[in-house]
């Protein structure tokens, strides 16, 4: 028998007992439907973390700070004793922690330690409040890019760095409260920020909205405008009139620049040597890194579930090819009196394992497919219409395909027993079976 006629005939075979063969492929398409929805969330979730990395810096950036525990006046067994170095830092921990100021000099040695390429402060500012002409006065924040960030515009542009003139990105939440419709219709407009200076005077600087951002789950704006170099410049400078001017360049952080192509053992080495000098550094990935660690332990527990449906329909699959064995003994034996080698008839029932393994895996991921694709963009416009972008459940198709060659392994390995059974059969007392 040519290897094109034993599939034809493992085919064939497959339904002779339609009722039987019909509840094992049920049993499969349980466990090849809840794997493939799980493996869809985990591929949903993390490729959304995996888009918004770029709103949490560039992957060759190190935010660097000195090394010393946040402080936010009341530590657990104590008070913090007063460090006169500490400043404010919106950004390096918790809301009202303080971190101990970069200076200059810290910046040229971060410069000067080996594998580092560039080295930028982060310049932090405290307004007073934002308005749009005479209209009401909210507090906001200003956000800080660190190098490398990506602002996710919901209408308009990233503000130009390179520009002379004030640019600003202001939140989504924020365009209604200024008195704008949409988000478009506040592109274009002025929009005056104020702020005290050191002398408790009050200054005022007006800027062009330039972009409006999204909000999201690694959104570097929250609730925050994002200036561009320009007006950061002003607003620092005028934020510090009055301070001494060896005071003016404190930083609660800085940006450190590498190598793109640096391995993690390299980059581990230089955190090492920050860490020698001093100071502390994270990546992209050490920040992200628990949230995938997190979404990827949940996904594994609900693969686990899968695999036990799976498992349990290995056994389906064992009894449903023993019942065949049994009910075809005089066949098996006729075909073996004919010549049919032991090995093809092992194949012929492996191969029927096989196939009731991939019409229930198929099935199962055709499915999945179509539940989880309504199922997430239900959820896109309802619960989750605060994370644009997000896609909870997506599916990967060399994901897919690998998740019904594994059930077909699975099948296989459990026809494996009935297969042999009938390889080894006697064609002699075969032919006797009643």
């Amino acid at each position: 028998m040519k290897t094109l006629d034993l599939i034809a005939s493992a085919i064939s075979n497959t339904f002779r007992s339609k009722t039987r063969t019909i509840l094992t492929i049920l049993a499969i398409f349980v466990g090849a439907f809840t794997l493939t929805l799980t493996n869809g969330l985990g591929t949903g979730i993390n490729a959304y973390i995996d888009d918004t990395v770029t709103s949490v810096g560039a992957s060759d950036v190190l935010t660097v700070t000195k090394t010393a525990e946040f402080a936010t006046g009341v530590a657990a067994d104590g008070p913090v004793e007063y460090n006169p170095d500490a400043v404010a830092s919106a950004q390096a921990g918790p809301p009202g922690s303080t971190v101990v100021a970069l200076t200059p000099a810290d910046l040229d040695t971060l410069a000067a330690i080996d594998g580092v390429l560039d080295v930028q402060a982060s310049k932090s500012i405290s307004t007073d409040y934002i308005q749009v002409g005479d209209g009401t006065k909210y507090v906001t924040n200003v956000g800080a890019l660190v190098a490398g960030q990506i602002i996710q515009l919901e209408a308009g542009a990233t503000p130009d760095d390179d520009a002379d003139g004030f640019e600003v990105v202001v939140p989504v939440s924020y365009v209604e409260p200024l008195g704008f419709d949409e988000s478009v219709a506040a592109v274009g407009q002025t929009l005056s920020i104020v702020l005290t200076d050191a002398t408790r005077t009050q200054h005022t600087v007006e800027a062009t909205i330039v972009g409006v951002a999204e909000e999201g789950l690694a959104s570097p704006t929250g609730a925050s405008i994002v200036p561009n170099d320009a007006l950061t410049d002003e607003l620092f400078t005028l934020q510090n009139t009055g301070v001494p001017a060896d005071e003016v360049q404190r930083y609660a952080q800085a940006s450190v620049f590498f190598d793109p192509q640096a391995t993690d053992a390299e980059i581990a080495a230089l955190k090492d040597r920050l860490a020698d000098a001093g100071y502390t550094g994270s990546t992209v990935a050490d920040q992200l890194g628990a949230f995938k660690t997190v979404i990827d332990g949940i996904v594994l527990v609900l693969n686990a579930f899968a695999v036990i449906a799976l498992l349990a329909a290995s056994f389906g699959i064992v009894n449903t090819l023993l019942m065949s064995v049994q009910e075809r003994t005089r066949e098996i034996g006729l075909m073996k009196a004919m010549g049919m080698g032991s090995g093809r008839v092992f194949s012929l029932f492996s191969l029927e394992a096989a196939f009731i393994g991939f019409l229930g895996s198929a099935i199962g991921a055709v499915v999945a497919i179509a539940a989880g694709t309504a199922i997430s963009a239900s959820l896109s416009d309802t619960l989750l219409s605060d994370l644009p972008g997000l896609n909870l459940i997506a599916f990967d198709p060399l994901s897919i395909v690998g998740v019904i060659v594994v059930i077909m392994v699975i099948a296989f390995l459990a026809g494996t027993l009935p297969a042999l059974r009938a390889a080894r059969a006697d064609p002699v007392e075969s032919l006797r079976y009643e």
